[in-house]
Order: structure tokens, then C-alpha cells, then sequence
């Protein structure tokens, strides 16, 4: 398929997806939603594990942002990753705080934070794999889509027509589009790239099914399914690390190669290649 035809598919795909989310009716949050398998009260906090399995996420999201922070280069992939990062870290917490008092009210700083990481990591596929400049171009328009998805879900919940269709768009499509990505726009010096990138993915789709047998789990194990969603999903943004060094790695050694020939292999001067 030639580079057009993958744009066009990608771009049909979209529009797809953002149609069927406008025609579809409106989805509700489910009463259910909020209750949990697990609700023991250890050391005085309620619900003790679906609180405390959030610490993965402030640990990974702190070693990352403390990595890119270091990082010397001033574009839009050090940026991007610096988003992503803060928003491991917020997932931590807003999903810690939601878990101590699991409500409507809570629930919106959980979801806040994974849809800054949802739409951060869609930017950085796109800037990894396909386009730098297309990718850093929407990071802010896909943030502030996936922000106000939770905003638009909450705001209709206290007018009494909860509507999760948007929100729901913004968690579900980046683990279709993301795949899709990296099969259009395979080549071999992606191989590491896209193979971190597929365990990020299935680990997260790891999460979904320990989430959908949150209570089953719990009958067998003395931890609950949703407990261990949290353990997958942090599993999840610990590839975001990896994914990190191994950008880090592939700058430093095209950086030598420009120092030592004056130019990238490919011709181009070394100005081209930042954002």
C-alpha cells in the first residue's frame, strides 16, 4: 500500500469512528460501576488493595518523567514524553483517590489523568512511527479532547443522562488505531520501537480482562481482579520507560553519526530532524 493509500486508510478510519460515536445513542454509567469485589479496610484505609496497587503508577511515572526531564533535547518528543509521564503519575493518584471513595464525583480525577496518557501516547505513536511534526501538532488537540471527554461524561451525569460515548472513543480507539499504526508503517528500524509498543498494548488489554473479572478473581485469589487490572496497567507504562531509553539510545547514536560525518545518512542536515 503506498504512503497515501495508509494516510487515507487511517484518516477513513477515524472519521469512521467519530461517526459512529456521534449517531450511536448515548451510553450511561452503569449504578453497577462502582462496586467492587474487594472492599476490605486494611490500616484504617477502606479498600485497602484497589488503593494501594495504585503506587506502581507514581513509581514508573516518576522514573520516567525524572528520565526525560534529564533529556538535553528541547523538542517535541521530549515534551510529549513529559506529558505522557505526568500522567502516570496523576493516574496514581486521582485512581488512589477514586478507589478510597469510589463515587461519580471521584471517579472524574481518575479518568482526567488516564486520558492525558491515552492521548499522549497516541501523539508520541504518531511522532515515533509515522510523523514527528504531525504527531507533536496534535498532542495539545487530543489532550484537551480526552479532558474534556470526561468533562462532557460528568456534566451529563448531573443532568441525569450520563453519556460515556466520547470518553469511551477516547480509551478504546487508541488500542485499535495503535496497532494499526505500527502494521501500516512497519520497517525494520522500527522493530524495537513497535515491539515495545505491542506490549504496551497487550498488557493494557491484559488490565481490560482482569477488570472484567474483578469478582471471579476474587473468589479464587485473595486479590481482586481489579486489583490486579491496576498491576497490568502499571505493567503498561513501565514500557513507556523502555520506550524512553530506547528513543534516548537511537538519538545518541544518530547524534554521533552527525558529529562524525557532519550530516544524517540519509542526507539531510541536522536542523531537519528537530520539531
Amino acid at each position: 500500500m503506498s504512503s497515501k493509500g495508509k494516510k487515507i486508510l487511517l484518516a477513513t478510519l477515524t472519521a469512521l469512528a467519530l461517526l459512529a460515536t456521534f449517531f450511536a445513542s448515548p451510553v450511561a454509567q452503569p449504578e453497577s460501576y462502582h462496586h467492587f469485589a474487594d472492599t476490605r479496610r486494611i490500616c484504617g484505609v477502606p479498600n485497602f488493595l484497589n488503593v494501594f496497587t495504585n503506587l506502581p503508577f507514581v513509581i514508573i511515572g516518576a522514573i520516567g518523567l525524572y528520565a526525560a526531564a534529564k533529556m538535553p533535547a528541547r523538542d517535541g518528543i521530549r515534551l510529549t514524553y513529559l506529558v505522557l509521564f505526568f500522567g502516570v503519575i496523576l493516574t496514581g493518584f486521582g485512581s488512589a483517590y477514586y478507589h478510597w471513595q469510589p463515587n461519580n464525583d471521584t471517579l472524574v480525577w481518575d479518568r482526567i489523568p488516564m486520558t492525558i496518557v491515552f492521548m499522549a501516547l497516541l501523539s508520541l505513536t504518531i511522532m515515533e512511527v509515522w510523523s514527528a511534526r504531525l504527531g507533536f501538532a496534535i498532542l495539545l488537540p487530543l489532550v484537551t479532547i480526552g479532558i474534556g471527554s470526561v468533562w462532557w461524561w460528568h456534566f451529563t451525569e448531573m443532568k441525569g443522562k450520563g453519556d460515556l460515548r466520547l470518553y469511551l472513543l477516547v480509551q478504546f480507539y487508541p488500542v485499535i488505531f495503535i496497532p494499526l499504526l505500527l502494521w501500516l508503517f512497519h520497517r525494520p528500524g522500527l522493530k524495537m520501537i513497535i515491539h515495545t509498543l505491542v506490549w504496551v498494548v497487550v498488557w493494557y488489554v491484559v488490565a481490560k480482562i482482569f477488570e472484567q473479572f474483578d469478582a471471579s478473581i476474587y473468589r479464587c485469589l485473595p486479590i481482586s481482579g481489579h486489583s490486579l487490572k491496576h498491576l497490568a496497567a502499571a505493567i503498561s507504562t513501565w514500557y513507556f520507560v523502555l520506550l524512553f531509553k530506547q528513543n534516548a539510545k537511537s538519538r545518541a547514536g544518530h547524534g554521533q553519526q552527525i558529529n562524525t560525518r557532519g550530516e544524517h545518512p540519509n542526507g539531510h542536515s541536522s536542523s531537519s530532524s528537530r520539531l
